[in-house]
């Protein structure tokens, strides 16, 4: 395996420059779903190095379950700095897996908790709460997925303001928003690197949404403006994971993007621009970072298998 074992834990890092660009330069679907699919593939290609790794430092731990084979000289020589590197990776890839562990019980902790609380409630898509803290957000799952605002939101926007809302949140629902957060948001617990992709897909999913309500009421300034009047009294979600029409972010590049002129829908970048750019090496450094965990699991495992007494 050699150092390439090790490749995977940093390659992240050649997703950074399109993580900022493409939320400047490409459309806001796309963004989302180009910086999810790098964020996943890095995130479970660096989880299969810690785990490889890890093997190599648990057979020479006294008392462990494994083949004795396991912990010969030939094996831990696949592995540079294995004294050091091996046992380092089992506290590592533990707190890999309780972080990402942690951040799906909460995601069902609190989707059960907001279905539950609105179990009462008439079956309808648009749920409106008596409530006079201003919020709204989307809830998907359940029987059936539900729009949540409260009366004192609604009574803040004016009547198109309020079909910008319901768009919004609408178009959220449709296009399964919760899942790509959800996905980098588990892909920067397994490897901090990824954070910078969590961000830009949170704000590119709310940019997304934002363009379809555009779409929806016929009017980028009419959503805008309800944007920016509920930023001003919003409180937010009770999950990263959930979308908000005004959550806590970069609110004035939403509104910004949606007085200017709508985002042009383009299959891939051109080569020759700064976008593009980073986005052939952001796939470039994506398709390394499989290739030599795939290549690091294939020789993990025919080298444990011929060190393992028949």
């Amino acid at each position: 395996m050699g150092v390439f074992v090790f490749l995977p834990l940093v390659l992240p890092l050649t997703a950074w420059p399109i993580a900022r660009l493409a939320e400047q330069h490409l459309h806001p679907r796309a963004a989302t779903r180009l910086l999810t699919w790098v964020a996943a593939v890095m995130a479970t290609c660096s989880t299969v190095c810690l785990g490889l790794v890890m093997v190599v430092g648990t057979a020479q731990l006294p008392g462990n379950p494994l083949p004795d084979g396991w912990s010969d000289p030939e094996v831990r020589a696949a592995l540079p700095y294995d004294e050091v590197v091996g046992k380092a990776a089992i506290p590592a890839l533990f707190a890999v897996l309780v972080a990402c562990g942690r951040t799906l019980w909460r995601h069902g902790r609190v989707r059960r908790g907001a279905h539950r609380a609105l179990s009462g409630l008439p079956g309808t898509e648009v749920v409106v709460l008596p409530d006079g803290v201003p919020y709204a957000y989307a809830l998907p799952g359940g029987r059936r997925d539900r729009v949540v605002v409260t009366t004192a939101m609604l009574e803040c926007l004016e009547p198109a303001e309020r079909r910008a809302l319901f768009a919004h949140e609408r178009a959220h629902l449709a296009a399964r928003h919760h899942r790509f957060l959800l996905t980098v948001r588990l892909a920067a617990r397994a490897n901090p690197f990824l954070r910078p992709l969590c961000t830009a897909v949170s704000y590119s999913a709310e940019r997304w949404a934002d363009e379809e309500a555009a779409q929806s009421v016929g009017s980028r300034r009419v959503v805008a403006r309800a944007i920016g009047k509920a930023a001003l009294v919003s409180r937010g979600t009770p999950l990263p994971t959930l979308l908000a029409f005004a959550a806590a972010g970069p609110v004035p590049r939403r509104v910004a993007a949606l007085l200017g002129p709508a985002p042009v829908v383009r299959s891939w970048p051109s080569l020759f621009t700064t976008v593009g750019l980073a986005a052939w090496g952001a796939a470039v450094g994506t398709a390394v970072s499989a290739m030599s965990s795939a290549n690091s699991a294939v020789t993990m495992f025919l080298i444990l298998h011929a060190a393992t007494p028949l």
